[in-house]
């Protein structure tokens, strides 16, 4: 058998060509080594490419700069910018720094409280209960607010009203015979009072009655006041309610809060009065007015003179 032998690459040619293809034979061409990328060349630091090598241009490669008719046109939208930035924040803290009833929108009415002036309490000397005011009870008294008239009448002696002055404030005689037997029978000290008329028209009286013991006042105050309405009908009232509305968050602690209002019909005012057990002091405050007697300022005095009592 005649063996096989590997046609060499011209006569492989020249069998495929047929019989008119030429019968010389063409050298093979030698493949020449590939050359090196771009992207190579310039990871080994060489930016020198060879001949006929693509090159090309890394993400990194700055770009040709713009324009400058572009870049002035983006410099003054810029300043533009910023203007309405530095205008708008300018407005922004002008609005902050207004009060808020300065601004429009905003502005709100008050709500009827007056204007107290700044109150600190009395010094206390050291020692003693802590149930018993050891500070003259006389300084202990609410000032009167801002634009108010004084009631000189409420002054007494030395600052001490007659047990009578204060009993005034009670409507029936039977009612003053009786609770002046009450302050007689558990040795009433003293009483510091103070009133005053505010623009409104409102007149306010403060009476602070000062006892032995606490556990005297708290048993006369017991004697003045019921949860329905007071013992004793304060002038000009026949009728009373227990004032419901009157915020319990606004008690101090340690102060027993009693506040009432007239019951409808009113008479010729509209009055509110509140009782104060504290400690060996018992305060009574009333508030008059011909046609009602607003609630915030009642309850803003009730809660200032608690807190001069506490």
């Amino acid at each position: 058998m005649a063996s096989l032998e590997k046609p060499a690459p011209g006569d492989l040619a020249s069998a495929q060509a047929g019989p008119e293809a030429p019968t010389a034979v063409e050298p093979v061409p030698v493949t020449p080594e590939p050359l090196p990328t771009a992207a190579a060349l310039l990871a080994a630091g060489d930016v020198q490419t060879a001949p006929g090598a693509d090159v090309v241009a890394p993400e990194s490669t700055p770009a040709p700069p713009k324009d400058r008719r572009v870049l002035r046109a983006v410099a003054r939208w810029v300043a533009t910018v910023g203007v309405f930035a530095l205008a708008g924040a300018g407005a922004a803290y002008g609005v902050v720094g207004m009060e808020r009833t300065d601004v429009p929108g905003l502005a709100t009415e008050s709500d009827g409280r007056w204007a107290y002036p700044e109150i600190s309490r009395a010094p206390v000397p050291e020692g003693g209960s802590t149930d018993s005011h050891l500070a003259d009870v006389r300084r202990l008294v609410l000032p009167a607010p801002a634009g108010a008239t004084e009631d000189k009448a409420l002054r007494g002696a030395d600052g001490w009203l007659a047990t009578k002055d204060f009993l005034a404030i009670y409507s029936e005689a039977d009612d003053r015979e009786e609770a002046a037997q009450v302050l007689t029978d558990n040795g009433l000290r003293h009483i510091a009072a103070r009133g005053w008329t505010t623009e409104d028209g409102t007149h306010t009286g403060i009476f602070l009655l000062q006892f032995d013991t606490a556990p005297t006042a708290t048993g006369v105050c017991s004697e003045f006041t019921d949860f329905v309405s007071p013992k004793y009908d304060t002038r000009g009232a026949d009728l009373w309610d227990f004032d419901d509305k009157y915020p319990s968050e606004a008690d101090i602690p340690g102060i027993d809060r009693h506040a009432y209002e007239e019951a409808k019909p009113y008479g010729a005012e509209h009055l509110r009065q509140a009782y104060l057990c504290a400690g060996d002091v018992v305060a009574v405050i009333t508030q008059a007015h011909p046609d009602l007697v607003a609630a915030v300022p009642f309850q803003q005095t009730v809660v200032l003179q608690s807190q001069l009592l506490s």
